[in-house]
Order: C-alpha cells, then structure tokens, then sequence
C-alpha cells in the first residue's frame, strides 16, 4: 500500500497546493510526512478513518507558521484550525465538516485523544508526536521510516521549526507551544533520531 501519496480528491489536490505554495520546503515536507505516518499507522492497527479529512488536515495542520498566516494573538493551530475552515468552505464542505476539520487541527496540540473517540485526531497526533519529537517511532518499521525520509526529506526541520515553535512561545506566553518549551520537548526534537547527530566544531 502507497501510504505516501494522499487521496485523490479535489479537496485532497486542492491542500496540497496550498501547502506546496504556502510552506517552506522543510514545512511542507513534515506536513506530507504527517499524512504518511497517520496512513500507515492506521492500517497497521487496523483504524477506519475518513482519509480525505485527514490529508487535508495534515497538510494545513502547520499553515498558521508561516509568515502569510501567522496569527499575532491566536495560537498557532487555532488559527490554523480557521484558517482550514475558510479553505473547506472553499471547497464546498459543509459546516459540519469545515468544524471538524478545525477540530482535528486544534487538537493536535492538545491531550491524547483515543483513537475510538477520534479516529483523525488520534492518527495526526500520533503522526505529529513521531514527526517532531520521535514520540513513538517504535511503532513504525525501519523499512518504512527510511522510505519516507527519501521520499520527503527532513531539509534541517527541528531548527526550523524550533525557531517558529520559539517564536510563538515569546509572543503567546500562554499557548501550547509556550508550554511545550517550558519541558524537555526541545531537547528531544533535537535528539529525535530521525535526524542525524550533530556534532560540535573540532579542533
């Protein structure tokens, strides 16, 4: 099964234009990733999920970091959340399926949430958690992991985003990402072993 290539649908191609013209490369490559991850880890345990959702949101999960989106008083993912809305209301969703497409969004940057609960929520943060801090790798194959970083390379992603997940900490001291850096978090997206080691200057 190709987990790396998403629905085709013309919601499906519609995001993922979005994101190509909107996200850096490093960005857009953790949001394909995303999608690939939650595939491939729901067909691993075998969880129904409306795919098309999912795509859409998990290329759109991270829009609200760049500079075109980036919201100076909402949380990142809030506002991406309503920045998805807007998008599916574009592609002619009804309300509610624009909502729960803001809610899978939302809630990757919240609590766990079970995957009999919320299928979609459950997969992307599963997938986010693995892509950004290793969080649960384990449940990924090694043939798997090294077939998607060939074909959606990291391109120096946990500076980046550390960068951006700073940022919004600085700026919205009371936000999920504000409470991400007050942990270990940073040091474990910097040791997730999907990116190399790095090493200091010799000599």
């Amino acid at each position: 099964m190709d987990f790396f290539t998403g629905p085709d649908t013309a919601a499906a191609r519609a995001a993922h234009d979005v994101c190509h013209e909107h996200a850096e490369p490093w960005l857009r490559n953790h949001s394909l990733r995303a999608y690939s991850w939650a595939a491939a880890h729901a067909a691993a345990r075998g969880i129904d999920h409306d795919a098309e959702l999912l795509y859409v949101a998990a290329l759109l999960h991270d829009l609200a970091l760049t500079p075109a989106f980036d919201s100076h008083l909402l949380p990142f993912e809030e506002a991406g959340g309503q920045l998805a809305k807007v998008f599916a209301a574009g592609a002619g969703w009804g309300k509610a399926r624009r909502d729960r497409l803001a809610e899978v969004i939302v809630l990757h940057m919240r609590d766990d949430v079970p995957a009999e609960q919320d299928p979609e929520s459950h997969l992307l943060q599963i997938a986010v958690s693995a892509d950004v801090s290793g969080r649960r790798l384990d449940l990924f194959g090694d043939p798997f992991k090294a077939g998607l970083l060939d074909r959606f390379p990291r391109l120096g992603f946990a500076p980046a985003f550390l960068d951006r997940a700073r940022d919004q900490a600085d700026r919205k001291p009371d936000c999920a990402a504000a409470a991400l850096m007050r942990t270990d978090w940073e040091s474990r997206v910097r040791s997730n072993p999907l990116d190399p080691p790095t090493t200091g200057p010799t000599g």
